[in-house]
């Protein structure tokens, strides 16, 4: 089982034989716009299709069709679907090795990482490289899927401190573009700036709760380089219904570290109750979908 079908509504689905009757159900239901097919060569092919379950929210299916018309499924990815525009950095793509799916590499200022994201929309990167047409990405919508994860109460702050740490992540981001440059000045502002942070913190953690002294934060957590742990606030919220099961899914609409962008989770799996202004912490598994450059 795919560890965050669960996400997207299908929580009671944990038998292999219970979800194999569930994704070819999908299959046999899918209407004609929902399936994309890619000759991949004289003899295979790569078929998907696209089951929504909720708004934006689904199983995506995939394998070969054969002479009939038949899809036989041959592994299946849960997915959210963002329309906000969450990072405008380099992004380089590469092929997973076991199977016809694809990572994304954000170099990314705002987080302080190289962020790695599983590629949305495979079909269309695939269709536009065997067509020789460009592959450069101009943006990259995210969206996270969590199947664990609580809600924090938020950190007040005046409009005053809020304009300042607008501007001093502004600065930082361009201190480590000039770091990423070569410049040593800036290398060893950073340095040093990273120093106080760590003697600050030391000193208030004493006194605080670490939750009220972390805004937020995003980091790889775990083996798998796609997956992050992160608290953010909540800027927007939606309940979501599963068609099938019935059950509600949560999408919320996040800012961490002055990126934005969607995750979902099972209502029974987030521990509190998610509002507006509120903080979401969690473990995400972070998917992405890239627009092209014309």
């Amino acid at each position: 089982m795919h560890r965050f079908l669960r996400t997207v509504g299908f929580s009671t689905y944990q038998k292999k034989h219970k979800i194999e009757d569930l994704i070819r159900d999908l299959v046999v239901e899918a209407l004609p716009e929902q399936i994309r097919k890619i000759q991949l060569d004289e003899e295979t092919n790569l078929c998907e299709v696209r089951s929504e379950v909720a708004p934006g929210t689904g199983v995506a299916i995939y394998g070969e069709m054969d002479e009939t018309g038949e899809v036989r499924p041959e592994y299946y990815v849960p997915y959210i679907l963002s329309q906000d525009t969450s990072s405008n950095a380099d992004c380089s793509i590469q092929r997973h090795t076991d199977r016809e799916t694809y990572a994304g590499l954000l170099d990314e200022y705002k987080v302080g990482i190289s962020l790695i994201y599983y590629l949305e929309n495979v079909m269309e990167y695939r269709e536009r490289k065997m067509a020789k047409k460009s592959t450069e990405v101009e943006s990259v919508n995210l969206s996270g899927l969590s199947v664990k994860g609580k809600i924090l109460l938020p950190i007040k702050k005046t409009a005053k401190q809020k304009e300042m740490a607008r501007v001093a992540s502004k600065e930082r981001n361009n201190l480590l573009e000039a770091a990423k440059n070569g410049s040593e000045e800036a290398m060893e502002t950073l340095t040093i700036e990273d120093i106080d942070l760590y003697s600050q913190v030391s000193r208030r953690v004493l006194k605080e709760d670490i939750y009220s002294i972390i805004d937020s934060c995003f980091m790889p957590c775990g083996i798998e380089c796609d997956q992050y742990s992160i608290i953010g606030d909540i800027q927007d919220l939606e309940v979501l219904k599963n068609r099938i099961t019935g059950e509600e899914i949560y999408e919320m609409k996040i800012e961490c570290n002055d990126m934005i962008f969607r995750v979902a989770i099972n209502r029974q799996d987030l521990i509190g109750e998610p509002q507006v202004g509120r903080r979401f912490k969690g473990q995400i598994w972070m998917k992405g979908t890239a627009k092209f450059k014309s």
